[in-house]
């Protein structure tokens, strides 16, 4: 198991899938800022519902190296509906795996000390399927910024998923992995899903 560290400006980018996303998908096909780019279906949580209005289905979730121009691409194309961008702060782990089927994300309600992350780290690296962790910070890309501002936004846990089987099961998975975690003292509560349908690039 490799441990990376210090990468804070790379994380993933999360854009409704609609008619006004067609010529960006294009353009991060051909970026080398894009790493992958991957179809998903979005399930947010019951608690974080409020503060995501006009949220889709179906988003395109692109990863980058690079959070410089980003946020550029976003305003340049003047996307409708609420588009989402996670950096990592502070990646916990990372091993290699055939195929990312699953992203979850997680908020907590406090900001842990290092004891504590070290904890998180060790009961998530126990978790054979979890391809990567690292915590995270969220940022909101919208016109019209929405009526709530999540208050976690800087507190994420991202989970990276390698399935086998349905998403269903990598929901249960990830959700086993939330209490085993929450035995330990750490809350963790869930703010979306992601399951990825189709590997873009």
């Amino acid at each position: 198991m490799a441990c990376t560290g210090g990468m804070g400006a790379r994380g993933y980018l999360c854009i409704p899938h609609d008619k006004q996303s067609g010529s960006l998908l294009e353009n991060w096909k051909k970026s080398d800022n894009i790493v992958d780019i991957y179809f998903v279906t979005a399930t947010f949580s019951e608690e974080s519902t409020p503060y995501f209005p006009n949220k889709a289905n179906h988003y395109i979730l692109a990863s980058f190296t690079d959070v410089i121009g980003i946020a550029d691409d976003i305003k340049n194309h003047k996307m409708d509906r609420l588009s989402l961008m996670f950096s990592f702060s502070n990646p916990l782990f990372e091993r290699t795996g055939d195929k990312l089927n699953y992203v979850s994300l997680y908020f907590t309600k406090y900001t842990n000390g290092d004891a504590e992350i070290s904890e998180l780290a060790n009961a998530i690296a126990r978790r054979e399927k979890v391809k990567k962790a690292s915590l995270a910070q969220m940022k909101l890309l919208a016109s019209e910024q929405p009526k709530f501002t999540f208050p976690y936004s800087r507190n994420l846990l991202i989970l990276e998923v390698e399935g086998k089987k349905t998403h269903q099961t990598d929901q249960k998975y990830c959700e086993r992995t939330r209490r085993d975690v929450a035995r330990m003292g750490i809350s963790l509560n869930n703010l979306v899903s992601f399951s990825i349908l189709e590997k873009i690039k």
